[in-house]
């Protein structure tokens, strides 16, 4: 059974936050981040919006774009860090958005590398004959888990959502492989320290220490990043007999301008066979990807036949990687 992409979405918030914003808060300047993370930009979520807002909004469009009714949905995978609640499930909440009624629902959590993991999962699904029609959604509002005074972490992350329609065919729009990977051995090098049972909302150190925003070791987390990406894209060339040369466009994980760039130097892929947005929205975990994929799409970027390689690297560390022919 063949496992086809037939509709991608994405939904962003209306307010931007540029560096020149972020000079107002903290000791920072727009070159300082424009040189170390090639972000210029990133959207915040307004009161009143939600992790499952933009996940809804992006999962209708994909929707759309694959003329697919919410009552014909199977399942809804949805990777988040920034679910809307604890329990439920966001993704439960975003069924009752779509009316998705005949769908299973669940949430994903693997970081910035949560939409390859729900496209792994998807891919079993679809081959096995348990789904016909699969919504996997990377949906984050990670300004709530940001500490704004901490400069070092401030400037890298935003908002948003994106999403995909799998479905399973005969042919066209062909998901080739999935690979994941873990090594939990650095799990404390990129977390959120409170609200867990270790840390619990309840205990008032959690405020006092600030433990409930993301915590980052950014040069150790670079370090892994690399290497693991590279790892994880290898392994789909491998996998599929190709070389670099065979890949039409890498669409990476967006977390930084030269982890990007020393992923794609180390692939051997040049620069006008790689998308990145990420001085618009900066890093947006788990969405990253599918907003990446959706604006690839609609731009024109991906013809019959091109093949897309998508790699990620987040926190766990989770890393992975998944080839598409268009």
């Amino acid at each position: 059974m063949n496992v086809r992409i037939t509709g991608t979405g994405s939904s962003l918030p209306g307010k931007i936050l540029t560096n020149a914003d972020l000079e107002q808060l903290v000791d920072t300047s727009d070159d300082w981040i424009t040189s170390r993370t090639g972000i210029k930009e990133r959207r915040i979520a307004a009161e009143g919006e939600y992790t499952s807002t933009f996940a809804a909004e992006a999962a209708r469009r994909a929707m759309a774009m694959a003329g697919v009714q919410p009552d014909e949905i199977d399942l809804i995978i949805l990777s988040t860090v920034t679910p809307d609640f604890p329990f439920p499930s966001t993704a439960c909440i975003v069924q009752d958005i779509l009316g998705a009624t005949n769908a299973t629902a669940f949430d994903l959590s693997a970081a910035c590398s949560g939409f390859i993991y729900g496209l792994s999962v998807a891919e079993k699904y679809l081959r096995s004959g348990a789904a016909r029609k699969i919504l996997v959604i990377g949906s984050e509002t990670l300004s709530r888990i940001v500490d704004w005074q901490d400069r070092n972490t401030c400037v890298l992350f935003g908002d948003g959502a994106g999403a995909v329609v799998l479905e399973a065919s005969d042919g066209g729009h062909s998901l080739l492989s999935t690979h994941t990977f873990s090594n939990g051995s650095f799990w404390n090098l990129l977390y959120q320290p409170g609200s867990g049972s270790r840390n619990p909302a309840s205990d008032p150190r959690t405020f006092d220490k600030k433990l409930l925003y993301i915590t980052m070791e950014g040069n150790d987390v670079f370090k892994h990043a690399v290497r693991s990406m590279e790892e994880a894209a290898v392994k789909a060339l491998e996998t599929n007999s190709l070389s670099p040369d065979d890949i039409s466009l890498l669409i990476p994980h967006q977390a930084n301008r030269r982890i990007i760039d020393a992923t794609a130097k180390r692939l051997g892929v040049s620069s006008d066979r790689m998308f990145t947005n990420l001085e618009l929205y900066g890093n947006t975990s788990s969405a990253s990807i599918p907003i990446a994929l959706d604006e690839a799409n609609l731009q024109g970027r991906l013809k019959a036949g091109d093949k897309a390689l998508l790699v990620a690297f987040g926190g766990g560390f989770t890393y992975g990687s998944a080839l598409i022919e268009w």
